[in-house]
């Protein structure tokens, strides 16, 4: 049955070689299913208040990181973990992930 059913959704395994020691029949198991495996592309964990296909304002830490200063990214496909970014930030760039909505008054934030 493909439908969720309160957050779990039921599905068959077959594993090839030899069964993990504990292994036995209807054992639960956490998985993750991937639909798609994208390359070359930059992305980063999913922010607090991201959503896929649209553009929002990140701080991105500047060198040193001691301070970080907000700039526009805009977001692609998202995973549950991660999100594609399309443009704004570049490999290598820090940013803070983490609800930054007490600074949206702020272009740029100190950090300790």
């Amino acid at each position: 049955d493909p439908a969720a059913q309160q957050g779990t959704v039921t599905v068959d395994v077959a594993l090839d070689g030899p069964l993990p020691q504990g292994a036995r029949p209807a054992l639960s198991v956490d998985g993750t299913i991937e639909l798609e495996r994208m390359a070359d592309v930059v992305y980063v964990g999913r922010p607090a208040f991201g959503q896929s296909q649209s553009t929002v304002g990140m701080f991105k830490l500047e060198e040193g990181g001691k301070s970080a200063v907000r700039v526009q990214v805009r977001m692609g496909r998202s995973s549950v973990n991660t999100v594609e970014i399309l443009e704004g930030l570049q490999p290598g760039d820090q940013v803070i992930l983490s609800d930054t909505s007490a600074w949206d008054n702020y272009n740029r934030i100190r950090l300790n």
